[in-house]
């Protein structure tokens, strides 16, 4: 997925800085997306940037487009991160500059390696279901793999945990209670789709040495005891090792954690790197439209240019402001 902001701010991201158990609600915003989506955009946010190695966050739908075309997202590229796709409802058709063409279906892995360089579309097929509701997450590669052949992979099985109590959980990435997702990853993190039971009063096991975010998809649930609407991300920091979960009603949550981030990063538009010259030299490559990012092919519509990068050099720095 793209962030189609014209006027990108840039994400200085990055730095190991460790917390202790927090409970911060995050705010998101409402942000466009392509001809007739809009998403809840949680992270990057102002109060925070990264959850582990997880960069960004964007929360769309339930949203009934049975008389609509859904999402429509040109080719754009990617570089130096990981595109996670994730489905509670509908479908979305995965084209890329490799060739992959796949249609990801509700919790099925759709994982995309941008590596050095990729491009690829989204959209909701020509014949789609009526509702649309997921999450595009990406996660940030570090520098030892951000240079790596770019790749994509679809996974239409994936380990679920059943945890007792109301509690059920699909790995999407790394490994949680056990159980490893088969999605590859490059630094040490956990993604999973936590379905609670109404009534479920539950403590979930997590790793002391990970920070986590909780990011509620539906119903009403309490996370280390804070309730949260659907679209509500909390960050509850590092140095639990279990994570209290209670639901009044049928709720699912998605639950993102790893290791803090140790490397400082810039984020901008759809690219990560390490400095302004590596993002000046991305964006004009796309634009010039070389053969850096490859072409995805079969899209009805232009691609999608990058904008005007900001009047002042991007700097790598930590995780404080």
């Amino acid at each position: 997925m793209s962030n189609l902001d014209l006027q990108p701010v840039p994400n200085l991201c990055g730095g190991n800085r460790r917390t202790g158990p927090v409970r911060d609600l995050q705010p998101g915003k409402q942000v466009p997306l392509g001809e007739s989506t809009v998403v809840r955009r949680l992270l990057p946010n102002l109060g925070r940037r990264m959850v582990g190695a997880w960069c960004f966050v964007d929360h769309y739908g339930p949203d009934d487009i049975a008389d609509e075309p859904g999402m429509q997202v040109p080719p754009h590229p990617h570089m130096g991160l990981q595109t996670v796709s994730w489905l509670h409802a509908g479908e979305v058709l995965h084209r890329d500059s490799l060739g992959s063409l796949q249609t990801v279906r509700p919790r099925e892995l759709g994982l995309m390696t941008s590596g050095r360089a990729i491009a690829h579309s989204e959209e909701s097929p020509r014949a789609h279901t009526p509702l649309l509701h997921g999450a595009q997450l990406w996660v940030a590669l570090p520098a030892e793999h951000r240079h790596i052949a770019p790749a994509f992979e679809h996974h239409p099985e994936l380990p679920v945990i059943a945890g007792g109590g109301g509690l059920s959980a699909t790995v999407i990435l790394g490994e949680l209670a056990g159980a490893a997702s088969p999605g590859t990853t490059y630094s040490p993190l956990v993604g999973a789709d936590i379905v609670l039971a109404a009534g479920t009063d539950t403590r979930l096991p997590v790793e002391p040495d990970f920070e986590y975010a909780a990011l509620t998809i539906s119903g009403a649930c309490e996370i280390d005891g804070v309730p949260l609407a659907p679209g509500a991300l909390l960050y509850l920091g590092c140095g639990r090792a279990e994570l209290p979960l209670r639901a009044g009603t049928d709720s699912s949550l998605l639950l993102l954690g790893g290791e803090p981030f140790a490397e400082d990063i810039v984020m901008w538009w759809n690219f990560i790197g390490r400095n302004h010259t590596e993002i000046a030299e991305a964006r004009t490559a796309w634009n010039d439209g070389g053969d850096r990012f490859g072409t995805v092919h079969g899209y009805d519509g232009e691609r999608l240019l990058a904008p005007e990068l900001p009047p002042v050099r991007l700097k790598p720095r930590g995780r404080e402001r």
